[in-house]
């Protein structure tokens, strides 16, 4: 049982981190092996306090600041990539949501009480669907019929709610996606066993089929046009990727730390040396991009010159991390070759960076618009 501290300062919070951590990194292989998801790890999460941490205090959570957040989550990568990135899932939902309370006094207050008060479990469909929406919205008497199916539900098998859209034609304003969240329990959602990967094996993140889901107009959340940034998604680009990357940043820790633990007890070449410091430089990378995109998470406004910015820190964090896995496969020598090495796992688990929105085609695209003073939506 975890001792909940009455001060709970940051350093308390990286403390149970680094405990949880290593009771995740005991069994991450095993999660890895059979491709079977971190269940158990939740139940520490929550027994932890976790869950909720990140609500407001005046909301019942414990008002965890953003930065310590992203080091929890960065703390438990390195114990078990899984666990952290289908936990930063959550996270980001509950920071996202807290920011728009505390920032906009948007009416998220009810969603985070039950966070704190339930130990409410979100999972994010938003990667999969991102501007464009994903799956149908049929108008019918009092609501909406949904229909769809959401690949990449991180933490689904442990999740209350899914925090999801769905493209409804309005014969007003034209296609428009609908934002709302719909309970596991509810009629017609059902979790099909589609997550067999290479990496971030223990993720669970499975498809989530809605089929004829109802959903009353009261519960959507909001609507937006089809295919175009809007507001939302400039809050979400700045809270959600800085959590994300921490997750694959603690993989590459991860990777870098158990390299040099093999390259210390091997003679001290010259190429190994130099081997070393490339690493090094990439990690540092890495971490560097990191750390800025969490100041600009927690210092600017969200816009379309703040997204710039977090998704050419998500491109740089993720190809650094990705690198840094592949020296430490190098530094280690072919012992991480091997499935029993944690190198050869972190190496696998790590590529998962790639596939995020922005890609980094989509990324550089944005980007370049933004330099040369173009609409961002083209």
């Amino acid at each position: 049982m975890l001792v909940v501290a009455e001060n709970r300062t940051r350093d308390y919070w990286y403390e149970i981190a680094d405990r949880l951590a290593a009771k995740f990194a005991a069994t991450a292989a095993n999660h890895d092996r059979d491709g079977r998801f971190v269940a158990d790890n939740y139940a520490l999460l929550r027994e932890a306090g976790l869950i909720g941490a990140a609500v407001p205090v005046d909301l019942g959570g414990d008002g965890m600041d953003y930065a310590t957040l992203a080091g929890i989550v960065r703390r438990i990568g390195k114990g078990c990539g899984s666990t952290a990135l289908a936990f930063s899932m959550h996270c980001h939902l509950v920071a996202a949501a807290a920011w728009r309370w505390q920032h906009q006094q948007a009416p998220t207050d009810a969603l985070l009480r039950r966070v704190a008060s339930e130990n409410l479990v979100l999972v994010s469909s938003g990667g999969s669907d991102w501007l464009q929406g994903g799956g149908t919205a049929t108008k019918v008497e009092g609501g909406f019929l949904i229909n769809a199916r959401k690949i990449f539900s991180s933490g689904c098998q442990a999740g209350d709610l899914l925090m999801t859209s769905a493209v409804y034609d309005d014969p007003e304003a034209g296609p428009s996606v609908l934002h709302f969240g719909v309970p596991f329990k509810a009629e017609g959602v059902a979790i099909l066993d589609t997550w067999d990967t290479m990496g971030m094996r223990g993720t669970g993140s499975h498809d989530v089929e809605l089929k004829d889901v109802f959903l009353a107009d009261a519960a959507v959340s909001g609507r937006r046009p089809q295919g175009k940034w809007h507001p939302l998604f400039h809050i979400i680009s700045m809270i959600a990727f800085p959590l994300i990357y921490s997750a694959y940043v603690g993989v590459a820790e991860s990777a870098r730390d158990a390299a040099l633990d093999v390259a210390r007890r091997k003679p001290a070449s010259a190429g190994l040396i130099a081997l070393a410091g490339e690493m090094q430089n990439a990690f540092w990378t890495a971490e560097t991009a990191l750390n800025a995109m969490i100041a600009t998470a927690e210092g600017a406004a969200p816009g379309p010159e703040t997204t710039g910015s977090v998704m050419t820190g998500r491109t740089i964090a993720g190809r650094a991390a990705i690198r840094t896995a592949e020296l430490a496969m190098e530094v280690a020598g072919g012992g991480a070759f091997y499935r029993a090495s944690p190198i050869e796992r972190a190496f696998r688990d790590v590529q998962g960076a790639r596939f995020h929105p922005l890609q980094e085609p989509a990324q550089k695209e944005l980007g370049g618009r933004l330099a040369l003073g173009l609409d961002i939506d083209g």
